[in-house]
């Protein structure tokens, strides 16, 4: 018997009624990389009755979804999407079991059906069912409801859905990225606070582009984020509220200050502050505004970022005479180096799973983006072109997004930034489409999810 998962929907939250699954035989092994990806077939979702919308014929919103689900599996490198063109079978009942011979020959290992409905309150039904085409069983029936408009994320949550049913992970389509905006010429650069979908939809500016922005990154509670700004030509630190749409200045230091980050719970930001000369680490609480300076040394210690459990913090240093990647206590003791490769390291971030660290390694006229463990044993560097910079971590760890810098040309023109992603194998490594130049990209956690009860 075929089951259902239902689910309500709404903007921003996702109401869950109760959860089921069935153990199948298909498995994607998460650490292959682009070697040998799964083939899966995605059809377009069937309306039950085709009408005309607010947003379009229901029948074109089924073929978008499906299209965002193809371009979101076959983005993780781990699979790869049979041409529709070769389909034999046509799914109009998603509620009932495809004809499996129909999709063995074609070599689809895994199925995704789905049909959509529009309800008298003006709300869309989605359902979708995965199956696995060689022990023809479902694995996985889920039905959403929800404002028609909410149709994409809709996609992103079943992309979610098929990509941790397959592969055992927590999927990260159903996130955002939030980066600077670039736009004009090299000497008179405008640079905006940007928010997107993690695959480039749904572009917004958060800042007029009046004053120069730099280095966001987002809360774990999503829905704020902290950055730099130059505000009369003076770097201050500030929180921006997703909601309310404004922002607030961390506070009113008389010296530079840069390179902030929130820790694990939110209640805190990390920074640089510059004092007589002096670039050292300091903690904000945001709840009573204390701040405690956690390093003192005449070198350079800046872009310091948490462990996921709050314990540990890493940061890049010219202490030792060179830039450096270090490890401390969360108050500041036990200061450990931990890169003695070739070259100089900056911009550390440590991994969501705890178990890496990512920088960017500088040597041989390259920027690279590369990750080592907490104690800086296997190093590995994941890209190799003239500027990669700026990496931040996907949601589950599995993914890093960056910046990327063409080199400029006698004549002037090129320096040009735009984002990229890599995966931990270093082979599946892709282009993030944005409408302008882009730097500094942040990965959101999940988006939130709500529990509404079983029924």
């Amino acid at each position: 018997m075929n089951k259902l998962v239902s689910y309500t929907f709404g903007f921003t939250a996702l109401l869950m009624v109760c959860a089921l699954s069935v153990q199948a035989q298909l498995k994607v092994d998460i650490n292959r990389g682009t070697v040998d990806p799964v083939p899966i077939a995605v059809p377009e979702f069937a309306p039950v009755v085709d009408v005309e919308t607010s947003t379009g014929r229901l029948s074109d919103i089924g073929y978008n979804i499906s299209q965002v689900i193809s371009s979101n599996l076959i983005s993780t490198g781990l699979f790869r999407t049979i041409d529709e063109a070769a389909f034999i079978e046509k799914i109009t009942a998603a509620n009932a079991p495809p004809r499996f011979p129909a999709w063995r020959p074609l070599g689809a290992q895994g199925l995704v059906t789905g049909r959509l409905e529009m309800l008298q309150n003006g709300n869309l039904r989605v359902e979708f069912r995965l199956w696995d085409v060689v022990a023809e069983v479902q694995m996985e029936g889920v039905g959403y409801t929800t404002p028609i408009s909410n149709w994409r994320r809709i996609a992103h949550v079943i992309s979610d859905r098929i990509y941790t049913r397959l592969t055992g992970e927590e999927g990260y389509f159903d996130t955002r990225i939030v980066y600077i905006a670039e736009s004009g010429e090299a000497l008179d650069r405008v640079k905006r606070l940007a928010i997107m979908d993690q695959d480039g939809a749904n572009q917004q500016f958060l800042t007029s582009g009046d004053y120069l922005v730099l280095t966001p990154r987002f809360s774990p509670n999503r829905q704020e984020i902290t950055y730099l700004s130059y505000f009369n030509d003076k770097p201050r630190v500030y929180l921006f509220n997703i909601l309310s749409n404004k922002s607030e200045v961390l506070g009113d230091f008389p010296n530079m200050t840069f390179a902030p980050r929130f820790s694990p719970d939110g209640n805190k930001v990390i920074m640089t502050l510059a004092e007589n000369g002096n670039s050292d680490i300091y903690v904000m609480d945001l709840r009573t505004r204390k701040i405690t300076r956690l390093t003192d040394h005449p070198g350079i210690d800046t872009s310091a970022s948490y462990s996921p459990d709050g314990r540990q913090i890493v940061f890049n240093s010219d202490r030792g005479g060179s830039q450096q990647l270090y490890t401390m206590d969360a108050d500041g003791s036990n200061v450990r180096r931990i890169s003695f490769g070739n070259g100089r390291y900056a911009t550390p971030v440590w991994s969501p799973r705890g178990d890496l660290i990512a920088f960017t390694k500088i040597g041989d006229r390259k920027f690279r983006i590369g990750v080592m463990r907490p104690d800086g044993r296997g190093e590995r560097l994941l890209t190799d072109a003239y500027q990669d910079e700026g990496p931040t971590w996907s949601p589950n760890g599995r993914v890093l997004m960056f910046f990327r810098t063409t080199p400029y040309n006698r004549n002037g023109t090129g320096g040009k930034a735009n984002l990229w992603s890599v995966d931990l194998t270093g082979r599946n490594e892709r282009p993030v489409a944005t409408p302008f130049n882009a730097s500094d990209p942040a990965w959101s956690p999940p988006l939130p999810v709500t529990t509404r009860g079983r029924r």
